[in-house]
């Protein structure tokens, strides 16, 4: 993270759904020679397994040489995020108001705190947010209030507060970027996003960087943002794809021979990021 705000780059963190989205992040980290995140959220926990996620990066990382962090998203207790610092995650994102959107100012800082106190053991880099950040990691059919969403922009005085008062290593900004991918594009706050950079020392990361124009990135890079979410515009490739080779292939039932082409299509979507966030050639392997 120092290294990419020194650089100038931002590391993508690429959400996991199985192991073909994996198979696609690491050969594009190889072929682009770029360090990268992968992800899983609570849905993704529960469904591979918080120490077999571990295990299978690992393997990849080994294999193909990459330089590969796991991240633990929107993590919604302090309990599920002391799980995966335990499992050995290098990041991990508490998200009390994800999980409770009720959750008050207290209960999300002394959450972060608990969190930040028990990462120690490893090293792991803590990140957080002081509110809930809207939409979800879905492809939306419909349009979005961005005066609405406005008001659930950070400023740069509460940024600065919640990292004094949680120790956090990473602020989630809110800045006009939306979990999910929509209709109409995104417009970032790219102003908003340097007065909160100006306030604050920690890293900053943007989520929901679905459906953004890309000039907002390159942009933000600038700024000083060192971590990036994607995860919608993985998952429409995925989906996309897959419908089309079913489609192709009525009578093909060998599941491996069918995923190549849905392999492909999230890497090309992966590759695309890692240029934008300026992390091509970034990694350094030891």
């Amino acid at each position: 993270m120092d290294r990419a705000r020194r650089e100038k780059f931002a590391v993508g963190a690429f959400n996991l759904d199985n192991q073909e989205t994996l198979i696609a992040v690491v050969r594009a980290a190889q072929k682009l020679n770029s360090p990268v995140l992968v992800e899983v959220s609570h849905g993704e926990v529960e469904a591979l397994g918080l120490d077999n996620v571990r295990d299978l990066v690992d393997n990849y990382k080994n294999e193909f040489g990459v330089e590969m962090y796991i991240n633990l998203d929107h993590s919604p207790s302090v309990e599920a995020a002391i799980a995966g610092i335990d499992a050995g995650y290098e990041f991990i994102h508490i998200d009390v108001s994800q999980a409770n959107h009720d959750a008050s100012d207290e209960d999300i800082i002394n959450a972060t705190k608990a969190v930040v106190q028990h990462a120690r053991f490893t090293g792991a880099l803590v990140e957080s947010e002081p509110h809930y950040f809207g939409g979800s990691s879905n492809v939306h059919t419909e349009k979005y209030d961005l005066e609405e969403i406005k008001k659930t922009f950070s400023t740069p005085e509460l940024a600065m507060f919640f990292v004094e008062s949680t120790g956090i290593d990473t602020f989630a900004a809110a800045i006009g970027n939306l979990h999910g991918s929509y209709p109409i594009p995104k417009v970032l706050d790219l102003e908003l996003l340097s007065n909160i950079r100006s306030a604050i020392t920690c890293n900053i990361s943007l989520h929901g960087g679905s459906g953004t124009p890309g000039h907002y990135f390159e942009e933000a890079v600038k700024i000083g943002v060192q971590k990036i979410n994607i995860n919608s515009d993985m998952r429409k490739a995925y989906r996309d794809t897959l419908e089309k080779v079913l489609a192709d292939n009525k009578t093909e039932y060998a599941v491996v021979k069918l995923m190549g082409q849905v392999i492909d299509a999230v890497q090309e979507v992966v590759e695309s990021k890692i240029k934008l966030f300026n992390s091509e050639g970034k990694a350094e392997i030891n």
